[in-house]
Formats: C-alpha cells, structure tokens, sequence
C-alpha cells in the first residue's frame, strides 16, 4: 500500500549571484507542490525567499566561490524558510525614504511572516536569516 508523506526538508545550494533568485524560487514552488496545501503558502513564500536570498546576495561580504543555501521545511502548519550565507552581518529592518528604490525588504519579511530571525550557522561560518510562514487563508 502506497502512503502520502510529506516532503521533509529541501536543502539546495546556489550561486551566489543575483541570476540565482528565480531559481530560488522555482525550488520552492517544486517544493510546495508536493505538499497537500502548498498552494497556501506560495505567494508569500515566494515573495519572502526572493528578498531573502537578493539580501544575501546584495550584503555578503564572503569570496565569490561561497554559495548561498536555502532550506525549506513544514512545521506544523508553518513553512520555515531559511537563507545562509557566510556573512557574520546581521540584516537589520530600516526606514526607507519614499524615494529609495532599495530598502523594503526586511520590512515586507517583518509585516508578512508570522515570525523571523537571525541566527550564527552551527558548526561553520556565517549566518543564516529564517522566517515562519502561516498558510493564507484565501486563495487568488
């Protein structure tokens, strides 16, 4: 007898460079439609692992050969999104004036994720930035 098991977690390592978000989030959309109510998460996860992953590519101050991972994972009912980069800088949430066309993306990841942080890699260099997703309650 066949079983449905939910996907565990999604570990991809890519090219630090800014051609590698669609990519990003292509995985994570591959990775959403294994699970039963994926769809409930996919547009706000999209939009977060897009600012996520542009941040580290935009603010590492790491070799060009260091990749950037991205791991995904259910829960509960919350999907856990995480970027590591081998930065020791901490992001931090600022005001962006109205005509800064940069600037917004942590305030998006603070608005829309039910929760997120930072936090040292264990056991290697850098950092790596997670948020919890709840599922949307309406579908477009």
């Amino acid at each position: 007898m066949l079983t449905s098991r939910r996907p565990r977690m999604f570990v991809a390592r890519l090219d630090s460079r800014t051609e590698s978000t669609p990519l990003a989030r292509y995985l994570l959309r591959a990775y959403l439609s294994g699970l039963p109510s994926g769809e409930r998460y996919r547009d706000t996860a999209e939009l977060l692992l897009g600012e996520l992953f542009a941040n580290a590519v935009q603010h590492c101050d790491a070799p060009d050969d260091r990749r950037i991972e991205v791991r995904f994972a259910l829960t509960g009912s919350l999907l856990r999104l995480e970027v590591h980069d081998a930065d020791v800088t901490r992001p931090s949430p600022r005001t962006a004036a109205p005509c800064d066309e940069h600037g917004r993306g942590l305030f998006l990841v603070n608005e829309l994720a039910e929760r997120w942080g930072c936090a040292s890699r264990p056991c290697g260099i850098g950092k790596f930035v997670w948020v919890l997703i709840a599922p949307s309650t309406t579908l477009a």
